[in-house]
């Protein structure tokens, strides 16, 4: 089987854990589309993401390949692999301030150029004037669209989700998947949602694919 020429692209994939058969997943993501795994814990969701992302546990084996705009990521390490991953919890550095947060994700260059990207980030995901807060004073959403705006920044050419909308309050979810769904769109990012929230699946649209 060949890879597409774009696009996010699982080529044969299997994980296993021990004898256990944890993940058979054959399938392509177009750019700006959303394949969303669906599955119960334990089932093999994260796992899946540890292997496309590169930090697959040593518990684990696995086989199969993993292709990204035509090229072969699989046996890259993880830092190279250009695939951003959003997870459950924000993850922000609290000993940095937003700003910060964003600056780490942004390639080394000239300090002004770079501080002015992230402040244009930030406005776009409207948080305005948010470059020197602590992140402790944001809010759930807030700190959701720090997050994803730092994962942008990066220049990924996948989007892995691992359950962001999980841990938000019913209307701000609403907010948050359309804001992550729409920014993945408007980049053209293939997109591997995993969740076990059947409202998540359908704002992402798309296919659905469900690990027993």
């Amino acid at each position: 089987m060949t890879a597409r020429d774009d696009g996010l692209r699982l080529d044969r994939v299997s994980i296993r854990l021990g004898p256990k058969s944890l993940v058979e997943l054959d399938a392509a993501i177009a750019p700006g589309e959303v394949l969303t795994v669906m599955g119960a814990s334990g089932s093999g969701k994260s796992t899946l993401l540890a292997f496309i992302a590169g930090f697959l546990g040593p518990r684990f084996s696995a086989s199969g390949r993993v292709f990204l705009d035509g090229r072969e990521i699989t046996a890259q390490p993880a830092n190279r692999r250009r695939v951003g991953l959003l997870f459950q919890d924000p993850l922000l550095f609290p000993h940095m301030s937003v700003g910060g947060n964003l600056l780490f994700a942004i390639a080394p260059g000239k300090a002004g150029e770079r501080r002015g990207r992230a402040e244009a980030a930030l406005a776009e995901a409207g948080l305005e004037g948010f470059f020197d807060r602590d992140p402790a004073t944001l809010s759930g959403g807030q700190k959701a669209r720090a997050s994803l705006v730092r994962v942008l920044l990066s220049d990924p050419r996948a989007l892995l989700l691992d359950e962001p909308f999980s841990k938000l309050d019913a209307q701000l979810k609403q907010q948050i998947r359309q804001f992550v769904f729409d920014c993945a769109r408007e980049r053209g990012l293939p997109v591997l949602l995993v969740t076990h929230d059947p409202q998540d699946a359908e704002a992402a649209g798309g296919r659905i694919v469900r690990l027993d």
